[in-house]
């Protein structure tokens, strides 16, 4: 049975996510505010729906503090649109955004999307050697001359889809569906960030051009 994790400070919202997850055969834990959600990751969610908005330590804290310790997909949940908001959720470690109001149906469908790709990551035992760049899909390690690279889980993500497509180019919108599981028009500043991050982490470690831009279509891996 998977277990998820809600965070908000809203009772209502918390009780009426506990009976559709429960209905729908998930152990469910629940947090109703940033210090008991510290206490409740201890019990390894395979998922966390977690608030923004929280009085004292806010979702960006909470989500900050406990990203280097799970690796479970981190939802938001907010009202906030903007795409610089989106941005700090991403760097904050955070996986995918809920905006409220929404339908709890929606909701459910990317859980299980989310959770649908953990597994097929897990089951991956492949290696890809690109000169001195060696990417474990297994372990979802990166090194450049046996040094690792530390990357965030959906730089990873980005990392992986271009590199096990190399002859295919990606626009920002075809990978924010691929990585991020849905559809958005708007999230291109938010693929642009992350492959920024990841150019200049990859450059900090004498590793450069690996991400190609095809000017006016998109990014794809540079070949061997």
């Amino acid at each position: 049975m998977k277990k998820v994790l809600i965070i908000d400070d809203e009772a209502d919202l918390r009780k009426l996510l506990t009976d559709y997850f429960e209905i729908n055969e998930y152990s469910v834990m629940t947090a109703k505010d940033g210090k008991e959600a510290l206490r409740q990751i201890e019990n390894q969610p395979d998922i966390v729906l977690l608030d923004i908005n929280m009085p004292e330590l806010d979702g960006l804290e909470v989500c900050k503090k406990v990203r280097h310790f799970v690796s479970c997909p981190i939802l938001f949940l907010t009202s906030r649109v903007e795409n610089a908001d989106k941005i700090l959720g991403f760097q904050a470690g955070g996986d995918d955004y809920i905006l409220k109001p929404f339908s709890i149906l929606e909701l459910g469908a990317r859980v299980e999307a989310h959770l649908r790709r953990e597994m097929r990551n897990q089951n991956k035992t492949s290696i890809k050697f690109n000169d001195d760049l060696v990417i474990d899909y297994s372990a979802r390690a990166l090194f450049f001359r046996d040094v690792q690279i530390p990357l965030a889980k959906k730089e990873f993500d980005i990392v992986e889809l271009l590199s096990t497509h190399p002859a295919m180019v990606f626009d920002k919108e075809r990978i924010y569906e691929k990585v991020w599981g849905f559809d958005d028009e708007g999230d291109s500043a938010v693929v642009a960030e992350h492959i920024r991050r990841i150019r200049f982490k990859l450059k900090e470690h004498g590793c450069e051009n690996m991400i190609e831009t095809v000017w006016g279509v998109g990014y794809k891996w540079r070949k061997s």
